[in-house]
């Protein structure tokens, strides 16, 4: 059973679908002040997000990597007058290189003064690299392509040129955007994410709660409150020793989001190519029915019982804080059998979100945390409460059981990723509705007891509760039934079953609506200088929730609908797509940090194209561009209807 065992560590460790914003924690521009016909003062300048900062040009030695800037053809075509000079700055004490480091907070500022060598010079590429840290720090590079007299910058043959073994920041990808500043207002940001944290805190806390009711956590609840009170001579003290065991369980819980953190600082489409992954899927698809059928009883998983002992002995042979926190890890190891599938749920559900994929798992795990530690510290304030506890019993499978239809159907969900993403076209949008009926209304049948699962014993009587959540689920099935025959629109399930163009009722194609879309930004750009209209280009995902939620009730909006058919040329570039580039078109990425990727895949080069050119790597994401690269308006992500709707009349307004 051990590689099942490392299968399900994996769930633990691997992020899905997402979410992953990667806005550039500096918004960077330059400005050109001319002293004389042949002298310029050149002046760059970042707004820093709060909490994050940027190191000087000047930090001491042994210490972060110093702002380094690099002007090209410096000496040949002109000179530099004096140093590089910068705004203020901070000095603080590092415990970490053992240095005063030297940096900038809120805003950094860069002058230089260049004197030119030659007459006809008109324009100058200068290169950035610098570190901008938080919790981590992240190596970037900045290009500056820079043109004096204020006309469309022109690269060289040889910044044109392809090289199909490494390519750097700053070529071929690297779009000539014009007024590139009006991507980065506070308000692309997208929408109501903080409430949306709170919603997967929330979701994490369901969960947590679910959790509680199993027959491997809902038995543990009396006896531990029971240690802490009777064990302890002084009362408040079997209090304060509850509370922090309560703690730790959400300590630990927290801790094993972690390790997601330290991912993007490595590369920004990590997560997202992970998670993206079809085969990845796939696998998700058959640990889920593994975990629902754990759960309806016909066997039961669990970690090796070597590690709950040796915690267990941790915790009896030491005393204070770190045996309790032992005590609570080994609460986590025993309960694995039903929190195990549950977390994996968690997991699958939070990240499908948007916003940052290791913030949205951080945020489901404490809230999973929250509930499940709440009831051991508040029996402990309150033990007479502990009278009120419903005896274990049968209920407790039950429950277990609605968990595991839970947990088919969201396996149902990871299988349709990786036919989207893999273009296997088999789990069509009527084959993925008719399935979830079949499992939605088993579970009714089984909850009115027409069947019963190995480890439940008859039912002479049905609860209110049990006759409530089997109507419900019959509900739901006729909901969806109705659904498939367009009868009323599935709103509540909107992003999760593939999209509508993905029928066996409709013709093969990647536009959504019914809308006339390019899948290459090339192919599109050409078009849209042809009929002269702006570009609305659309960083999607096959396996985006977010995306088909916004199509599905943003774009089908009669405000929305008209001006996407008739106004503006849609590029939508998949991401996720895996389908493999030509040979002649695969080449090597190289980061700014020295990390290299090999791009093969179509998702891969749209990906690479939209960090390189926008610094996120988030989906969705739109960005409005004249048919010669002029940014029109603020970027936008997922927002509603009334705010799409005047993001997009005002940048067709600046077009025309």
């Amino acid at each position: 059973m051990k590689p099942l065992f490392l299968l399900l560590a994996l769930l633990y460790t691997l992020p899905s679908m997402y979410g992953q914003t990667v806005h550039h924690p500096a918004a960077w521009n330059y400005t050109i002040e001319k002293q004389s016909d042949t002298t310029y003062q050149l002046t760059f300048t970042a707004k820093i997000q709060n909490g994050w900062h940027i190191y000087s040009q000047y930090t001491a030695k042994g210490g972060s990597l110093p702002s380094t800037f690099t002007f090209e053809k410096a000496g040949e075509d002109y000179n530099l007058i004096g140093p590089t000079t910068e705004s203020e700055t901070l000095t603080e004490y590092s415990d970490i290189f053992g240095v005063e480091e030297t940096f900038f907070k809120d805003q950094a500022t860069f002058t230089q003064t260049i004197q030119l060598l030659k007459p006809n010079v008109r324009q100058l590429t200068v290169t950035l690299f610098y570190q901008i840290c938080k919790d981590v720090c992240i190596p970037k590079e900045e290009l500056f392509q820079i043109s004096l007299d204020g006309k469309p910058f022109t690269s060289s043959d040889s910044e044109k040129k392809i090289d199909e073994h490494s390519i750097t920041l700053g070529t071929a990808l690297k779009l000539n955007l014009k007024h590139k500043e009006r991507l980065y207002s506070d308000s692309s940001k997208p929408l109501h994410h903080t409430a949306t944290l709170w919603k997967i805190v929330a979701l994490g806390f369901l969960g947590g709660l679910l959790a509680l009711l199993t027959p491997c956590v809902f038995p543990m609840i009396p006896l531990t409150v029971s240690f802490f009170t009777k064990h302890t001579q002084n009362k408040a003290k079997g209090i304060r020793n509850a509370a922090f065991y309560g703690f730790c369980i959400i300590l630990i819980y927290f801790l094993l989001s972690l390790p997601f953190h330290l991912f993007t600082s490595v590369d920004s489409q990590i997560l997202n190519t992970i998670a993206t992954n079809m085969w990845l899927n796939a696998t998700f698809f058959i640990i889920f029915v593994i975990f629902a059928f754990s759960f309806f009883g016909y066997y039961e998983l669990t970690l090796p019982g070597t590690w709950a002992n040796r915690m267990d002995a941790a915790s009896s042979k030491t005393s204070g804080g770190l045996g309790i926190f032992f005590m609570a890890l080994t609460l986590a190891l025993v309960s694995f059998s039903c929190t195990g599938p549950i977390l994996g749920g968690l997991l699958g559900s939070t990240t499908l979100a948007e916003g940052d994929v290791a913030t949205n798992l951080s945020a489901g795990m404490v809230g999973f945390g929250v509930a499940l530690a709440l009831p051991f510290t508040l029996f402990a304030l309150f033990p007479a409460w502990l009278h009120a506890l419903p005896k274990s019993g049968q209920w407790m499978n039950t429950v277990k059981v609605v968990l595991g239809f839970l947990e088919l159907a969201l396996a149902v969900k990871f299988l349709s990723n990786a036919d989207l993403i893999g273009h296997w076209g088999l789990l069509k949008r009527e084959l993925f509705l008719g399935i979830w009926i079949v499992l939605f209304t088993a579970l009714a049948l089984y909850l009115f007891g027409v069947f019963k699962f190995p480890h439940n014993a008859p039912q002479n009587t049905l609860s209110p509760l049990r006759k409530a959540v089997g109507i419900l689920s019959i509900t739901f099935s006729a909901y969806i039934l109705l659904g498939i025959f367009n009868v009323v629109p599935l709103k509540l399930l909107s992003g999760f079953p593939p999209p509508h163009f993905y029928s066996f009722r409709q013709t093969p194609g990647n536009c959504p609506l019914g809308l006339e879309c390019f899948n290459d930004f090339e192919t599109g750009l050409t078009h849209a200088r042809t009929v002269n209209k702006p570009i609305l280009l659309d960083f999607t995902g096959w396996a985006c929730v977010n995306c088909r939620k916004m199509e599905e009730h943003v774009w089908s909006d009669p405000r929305i609908y008209p001006l996407l058919r008739k106004n503006v040329v849609l590029i939508s570039l998949y991401v996720d797509d895996r389908k493999a580039l030509p040979q002649a078109q695969q080449f090597n990425f190289q980061y700014p940090n020295g990390h290299i990727k090999t791009i093969k895949t179509v998702g891969q080069k749209w990906a690479t194209f939209q960090t390189v050119n926008f610094n996120v790597a988030s989906q969705p994401y739109y960005v409005l561009l004249s048919p010669n690269l002029n940014v029109l308006n603020k970027a936008v992500q997922y927002v509603n209807a009334d705010v799409y709707e005047q993001w997009l009349r005002k940048g067709l307004e600046n077009y025309r």
